[in-house]
């Protein structure tokens, strides 16, 4: 079967999109993400060790080292890669439809969640095999998307610490080093409270979907179109309905650019 006509079949059973979602963000399509100047569910698996300790099923040649506290704006080095990170998740059908879009398809995903919402306790037996494999990786986006540069010392590791937990509790595998502020707001202060407690790589992107909030399908393949990239970082999100419409032409994308998606920890030694 044509694959865009089996992944445009699955996303046929999509419920109608959410009214309404306070964790909108102000992205700014096709730019870094902004910068501030200083301004219990069962079952509960045991923790394992983070997928790529063992053998990767995906072939990179060379790992880069992370320095601690830096950004992550794209992937370095020459070639033919991609990240495809997706935020969120206050959608639980979207979430679910990412999960089977990613187990047909095997493209290799970055999540970064929020524990708050229940898309990710409801949808954890469909990628809980996907995180184990290593095809699937989770970041710490925080318990439920605050901006941290208005937060306490306090207040900050608490919203990443309680997120981390849950990810472990979840799905037995350690988020840390890698997370993503809300909205992109980091500042030294965020970046050194993050870093003494292990999260020493904050990911921004280069790169959007733009879907934080509710657009066209035609309007999401546009944006891939433009950001779909070589050595990219694209940020999308698991909130609205419509990028579940297009995940056929979206794959096209990639394979027309010859693009091989890859997680963070496939390319970054940490």
């Amino acid at each position: 079967m044509d694959r865009r006509v089996f992944l445009v079949g699955l996303a046929a059973t999509a419920v109608t999109a959410l009214s309404g979602c306070s964790l909108q963000k102000s992205e700014a399509v096709g730019t870094l993400a902004p910068t501030s100047s200083l301004p219990t569910p069962t079952p509960t698996p045991t923790l394992r060790p983070t997928p790529t300790d063992s053998p990767a099923p995906f072939p990179v040649v060379r790992k880069y080292p992370i320095t601690p506290g830096e950004r992550i704006t794209g992937l370095p080095g020459d070639g033919n890669l991609m990240a495809w990170t997706v935020d969120d998740g206050v959608s639980s059908h979207v979430v679910g439809a990412y999960a089977q879009f990613d187990h047909d398809s095997g493209i290799r995903l970055t999540f970064f969640l929020n524990g708050a919402n229940a898309s990710w306790t409801e949808n954890a037996p469909a990628l809980r095999p996907l995180v184990e494999s290593g095809q699937v990786q989770l970041g710490n986006h925080t318990w439920d998307h605050p901006d941290l540069t208005k937060l306490s010392a306090g207040g900050i590791t608490q919203e990443l610490q309680r997120n981390g937990e849950f990810i472990r509790n979840t799905y037995g595998v350690e988020a840390a080093p890698f997370y993503r502020p809300p909205y992109g707001y980091l500042n030294h202060r965020v970046a050194s409270v993050a870093s003494s407690i292990g999260y020493t790589a904050p990911v921004m992107w280069y790169g959007s979907l733009a879907d934080s909030g509710l657009l066209t399908p035609q309007q999401i393949v546009a944006n891939a179109n433009q950001w779909f990239l070589p050595q990219h970082i694209v940020i999308g999100h698991a909130n609205y309905d419509p990028v579940t419409q297009v995940y056929g032409q979206l794959l096209d994308i990639l394979h027309e650019r010859r693009l091989r998606t890859v997680t963070l920890r496939d390319v970054f030694a940490v």
